[in-house]
Parts: structure tokens; sequence; C-alpha cells
């Protein structure tokens, strides 16, 4: 018996360790690495720290919070381009379980829009709503729904990172 237990305990040990920190786990299996990084959200009157993940290539920005089912109240996710996307160039919730809120920003950290997105129930990702700033923007942080507004983050408030070094 206590080899078997000691067996079963090696084996949860090392799988346990195939992972890497800040992979994310959803249903039992493995959804994607990403960096992570501080987000500090400067407002008028405060400094807000999220720890974020980083999206920064194209499958990481599709993946994004797809099939989480929960996201700690202080977390989110950071997506990070290389050049300004279009002012209709929006997110969608598709397979997303989790109401969120977004806010998009420009090149210099400046938040341009916020808007709040509900779960989509669809089977087909056509069959979801665009959340679209209507403005450019270079960076989208997305955080639980109703996060901005506790945390008095608005339009002009900034967001700042810095990225790891690679």
């Amino acid at each position: 018996m206590f080899a078997l237990t000691l067996a079963l305990t090696v084996a949860a040990s090392a799988f346990a360790c195939d992972r890497a920190p800040d992979e994310e786990r959803v249903d039992g299996g493995a959804v994607m690495s990403f960096d992570t990084a501080r987000v500090l959200l400067v407002t008028g009157r405060d400094t807000v720290v999220v720890k974020a993940q980083i999206a920064r290539t194209g499958e990481q920005r599709t993946m994004g919070l797809m099939e989480r089912a929960s996201l700690a109240a202080d977390s989110g996710m950071l997506f990070v381009y290389d050049a300004d996307q279009p002012a209709n160039a929006g997110f969608w919730m598709f397979r997303t379980r989790i109401p969120l809120d977004i806010a998009f920003a420009d090149s210099t950290g400046r938040i341009v829009a916020i808007r709040t997105m509900e779960p989509c129930t669809a089977s087909l990702a056509a069959g979801c709503p665009s959340y679209e700033p209507g403005a450019p923007y270079r960076y989208a942080l997305e955080v639980n729904a109703g996060f901005f507004a506790r945390r008095r983050v608005v339009v002009g408030s900034t967001i700042v990172w810095r990225p790891r070094s690679r």
C-alpha cells in the first residue's frame, strides 16, 4: 500500500511540474502559456495593480480568456499589438464564460474606451457581437466585469506596464 501511495504521489508531482507557472488550466486541460506582468492603472486619484497575462502573439490573442471558468479579482489579460488597431477592430466573447470589462488604450497607454462584455452562448463565432472601441488602440486590458467602475478607472486613465526583456 505504501508503494502505491508513493507512486501516485510521485506521478502527481511530476504532472504538476510539467506545466509552466503561467499556463492556465481549463476543465483539466492546459490552455496555453502566457508571460505575466504587473500592469498599473493610473487614475486621477489612485494606482491600481493588475497581475496580467500578456497576449502578444496572434494565437494568444485569439485564445484570450476563452473557456476560463473564473478570473482572480486582481487579474486580467493584456493584449499587445505591434501597430495601432483600427477603431472598428473589436473583441468578441465567443466561448468566453465570464463577463468582462475591456479597456482599450492608445500607444501611450491612455485609455480611449471601456466596454463591458457579456458571455456569448452562440454555437458559432459569427453569432457573437463585437465590442468595438470607436478609437484606434494599441493595447486592450480585460478584467472581471465591474472592476474598472469599482476602482474608478475611466477613459483618460493610463495603463503602464513594462514588458519582460526577451
